[in-house]
């Protein structure tokens, strides 16, 4: 039978999603934690790869078990997990629904802010420069990239995704209280570009580089130079959609 989880982590202490051999991921301790609980080696299937520093308020992950299981292993799971993963469901699935692929997208949020704050600092970029960046510009960026069909100027170079297409539906940069946020949502994303596009944005909000030029760079597929960065600690992994009727609830 396929299961799904429902989770949601804070990244600050993990090494992103994927199980890695000498340090703490997603997928190393939930694996470890079901292998226990079913008393069964247990290997899971996430719905993407998030890198170290990089959180998630909702992702799912897909499971093959023959035990029958209950709400009683949602107590379980999260008695086990360290304290920066939660699981917040299970559900059951049909066993041709996929975390990853079943997706039909997927959308993310990256937070910035201007006045240094301790309960921030590992959730959110704090973004030193005393020249505040210009949204209306950053926005004006954000509009061009609903038209663009291939991001790989955004990708980190050594993906190994087969092509660079990618239909963004929204992207905006609104003001918050201390600073601004990126809502970008798209079918897929490429490794790195929503960091890349937030860097991006910056370097236009801030004067470093003109719309026209990154548009044209963006045209002709040429790697984006970064001159600003996006941290891992500002980027959330906000949402996942999949098709109605894909999970029944325990």
């Amino acid at each position: 039978m396929r299961y799904f989880i429902h989770l949601c982590y804070k990244g600050t202490k993990l090494h992103g999603w994927q199980r890695q051999n000498n340090a703490p991921s997603v997928q190393g301790e939930l694996e470890k934690a079901l292998s226990t609980i079913l008393r069964e080696e247990v290997e899971t299937v996430g719905c993407g790869r998030t890198d170290t520093g990089v959180h998630a308020h909702s992702y799912f992950v897909h499971f093959d078990t023959e035990k029958v299981l209950d709400q009683q292993t949602v107590y379980a799971l999260n008695s086990f997990l360290t304290e920066d993963i939660a699981v917040i469901e299970m559900m059951t699935s049909q066993d041709d629904v996929h975390a990853r692929f079943s997706a039909e997208s997927r959308s993310y949020q990256y937070f910035i802010h201007y006045r240094k704050d301790p309960f921030l600092s590992d959730r959110s970029y704090y973004f030193r420069q005393s020249v505040k960046p210009d949204l209306e510009l950053m926005n004006e960026f954000c509009r061009q990239l609903l038209n663009v069909e291939d991001f790989s100027s955004f990708e980190k170079k050594g993906s190994d995704n087969t092509h660079g297409r990618c239909t963004v539906t929204r992207a905006v940069w609104t003001k918050t209280e201390n600073g601004c946020k990126l809502d970008i949502h798209a079918n897929r994303f490429l490794r790195n570009m929503v960091r890349a596009i937030v860097g991006t944005s910056l370097m236009i909000g801030c004067g470093k580089r003109t719309l026209a030029d990154i548009m044209e760079e963006v045209k002709t597929q040429k790697t984006i130079h970064l001159s600003m960065t996006a941290p891992a600690c500002g980027l959330h992994l906000w949402s996942i959609d999949y098709p109605e009727n894909s999970f029944i609830s325990l």
